[in-house]
């Protein structure tokens, strides 16, 4: 697990500039991701830079940037392939002989022997930048599911790539404009999506895509492609041959073999343990084999709401784990510029607070977790499906009778409507719409602002994207899926999973040098989970119903069958109390309004609306915070000085 960054120059000519300063300036601002050692490499045309958290082969065998044997292909690469043995021994057959014993000169040496169909064997997380000298071609290669980063950016006369974004911004010259179109679709998602970022000029490498760039071999220039090299299987509505019983005891086998395979480490190792089903599971299953005692952490708040240390101890105590606490109170003069630091860009996701926290806390005594990341959108385990199932239902009923309902929750005071009024009135406007769009039907479930409210409040700037809606790009996914159920499901796989939550534990765990691996993940478990339809995972109507049944000789009821919380953490409460400072004297001010990115009497009334408990605009107000520090710090700063991480509070 590491940081990754690089250039392939297209100019015809010599570099006019030190390719070791450049490269040293470029990984300096990820050393975060890879505090063990650091490597730089430059042929003349193309150059890699690594900064490298040592996981497998502690020597200086695993120093990147590696080459291959014979010298022509060489590589940056974050990540790590858990089947790396397997493979070796597939390679040694063909009689490589080995230096080291790290993953990554499998690595390199598979695409040596067997080209770029050597992606097709890997099975872990990965960012990968490999160079042929003899082709003078790069590829950057990112996994399957989006777990491992991988920005670039085109200029005149280079390509430059790096795992997070800051290692470009490095590179002179790099213009940081923002991209508007982005932040429209950041303000409704808490994200943005790839291929986008917030900068106009750099890109995102969507997972299970492979960029290809041939540097200058003839007149005609460089060429370079995108292409998605692995997709999963579309959701079906084929019932499987097996009974229920036969599927679940199926699932265990998959997902003990997804969890011994990431369990290989030469450092310590332990578990994150929210007290959910996900992540419960895989500290069972670390429990039984054989990984004892697993050192586990959890994250608490005051407000019992979102408190689930209480589950976490149950399965803590079941297995009897080295476990470890901490209740989050957070210094927003310290933790929040830290945070819009490392994302790099608008980044809205709540949960990243309490991932940063706990990413602190187990850093302390581990340099890998594991976590239950994947098994939501595997298993059909959010709420927000438990919805979709109900709203499949609602042109059945009455048109009159929908009004009347729409009606009645628009008329419920917000006290009444307490933490769920932003999804009571999302329902009361699906009720009475008539737009057909699946991506619509869903959007109160997932969306921040929705179109309406955007055209209410949208200043000047954003005045071409009032008319749109950020959320048309599902609709593609939920023409693809058999019902509106597997549409969502379908459409989080492909957008929510690799731009939200993957982001979220890549930069809050990296930022502390402690590497995350997900055995829900799994690309095997994966593609099989989507050979089952809707029907069994919710049979019943109850969220990962298939999945509960497998894990429940091995987990609490209490934990299974509980409601689901959700990693959350109490923004809505700290923007009354700890942060309302912060809220208004950044949305306020006059660099915020000048913006027009909102009007200011607009944000002014959710300020005030919220602060007073009149409404709820919690999820709102934190996407607006986070934007405007976004600006102040990437866009607003010098380069040189937005490049410096904020400095911690004592």
């Amino acid at each position: 697990m590491c940081g990754i960054a690089g250039f392939v120059r297209l100019g015809a000519g010599g570099v006019d500039f030190d390719p070791d300063v450049r490269l040293r300036r470029m990984i300096a601002t990820i050393r975060h991701r890879g505090p063990d050692d650091e490597g730089i490499w430059f042929d003349g045309t193309c150059g890699l830079a690594h900064a490298r958290l040592s996981i497998l082969d502690l020597s200086p065998g695993g120093h990147q940037p590696m080459g291959s044997a014979d010298g022509r292909l060489w590589v940056s690469y974050n990540g790590e392939i858990y089947n790396y043995r397997e493979l070796r021994q597939e390679l040694e057959q063909q009689g490589h002989v080995f230096r080291s014993r790290s993953d990554t000169e499998v690595l390199v040496e598979a695409f040596a022997l067997w080209g770029p169909q050597a992606v097709d064997r890997l099975r872990g997380m990965f960012a990968i930048a490999l160079w042929d000298r003899q082709e003078r071609r790069l590829s950057l290669i990112r996994d399957r599911f989006g777990k491992k980063p991988l920005y670039w950016c085109r200029t005149d006369d280079a390509l430059v790539f790096g795992s997070e974004i800051k290692a470009i911004l490095a590179w002179p010259g790099i213009d940081r404009t923002a991209d508007l179109a982005a932040i429209d679709e950041y303000l409704s998602l808490q994200y943005v999506p790839a291929p986008r970022t917030a900068f106009a000029a750099v890109r995102k490498l969507p997972a299970a895509h492979r960029l290809q760039l041939t540097a200058d071999k003839a007149a005609a220039g460089p060429t370079q492609t995108v292409e998605r090299y692995w997709r999963l299987p579309p959701p079906t509505e084929q019932k499987p041959p097996l009974s229920p019983q036969a599927l679940a005891g199926e699932l265990v086998e998959r997902l003990t073999e997804a969890v011994r395979l990431r369990l290989i480490s030469d450092v310590p190792l332990g578990a994150f343990l929210s007290g959910g089903v996900d992540s419960s599971a895989v500290v069972a299953l670390m429990s039984r084999l054989g990984a004892n005692p697993v050192k586990t952490f959890s994250i608490g708040f005051r407000n019992a709401a979102f408190d689930e240390t209480g589950y976490a101890r149950m399965v803590a105590r079941r297995y009897d784990t080295d476990h470890e606490e901490f209740i989050v109170e957070p210094d927003a003069a310290a933790v929040i510029p830290r945070l819009v630091w490392h994302y790099g860009e608008p980044f809205a996701d709540p949960s990243m607070v309490p991932t940063w926290y706990v990413s602190q806390l187990a850093r302390q005594k581990v340099t890998v977790v594991l976590s239950g990341d994947g098994g939501d959108e595997a298993f059909l385990g959010y709420g927000r499906y438990a919805a979709c199932r109900s709203l499949s239902r609602v042109d059945r009923v009455p048109w009159a009778v929908r009004r009347a309902g729409a009606a009645m929750l628009r008329g419920m005071p917000s006290p009444l409507k307490g933490r769920y009024e932003r999804r009571l009135n999302a329902i009361a406007g699906l009720l009475d719409s008539a737009d057909p769009r699946a991506s619509q039907r869903y959007a109160f479930t997932i969306t921040f602002f929705m179109d309406h409210q955007k055209r209410e409040g949208y200043g000047d700037a954003m005045a071409g994207y009032v008319e749109g809606s950020a959320l048309d790009q599902l609709e593609a996914y939920f023409a693809e899926a058999p019902n509106l159920v597997a549409g969502a499901n379908w459409a989080d796989i492909h957008t929510y999973l690799p731009d939200d939550l993957m982001v979220k534990v890549d930069v809050a765990s990296m930022a502390h040098a402690l590497e995350t691996r997900a055995p829900l993940l799994d690309h095997v478990l994966m593609e099989w989970a989507l050979s089952l339809p809707d029907s069994v995972k919710m049979a019943g109507g109850e969220t990962k119903a298939i999945f509960k049944k497998a894990m429940a000789p091995f987990l609490p009821r209490e934990v299974l069958y509980r409601s689901k919380m959700g990693f959350g953490c109490p923004v809505g409460d700290w923007l009354r109390r700890e942060l309302r400072e912060m809220a208004y004297d950044l949305l306020l001010s006059p660099t915020a309004s000048a913006r027009q990115i909102f009007r200011r009497d607009y944000v002014e009334r959710l300020l005030r609306e919220h602060v007073s408990g009149a409404a709820q605009h919690d999820t709102r107000l934190w996407a607006l915070l986070m934007l405007e520090l976004w600006f102040r710090m990437w866009v607003d700063q010098p380069a040189d000085a937005a490049l410096q991480p904020p400095a911690l509070a004592a």
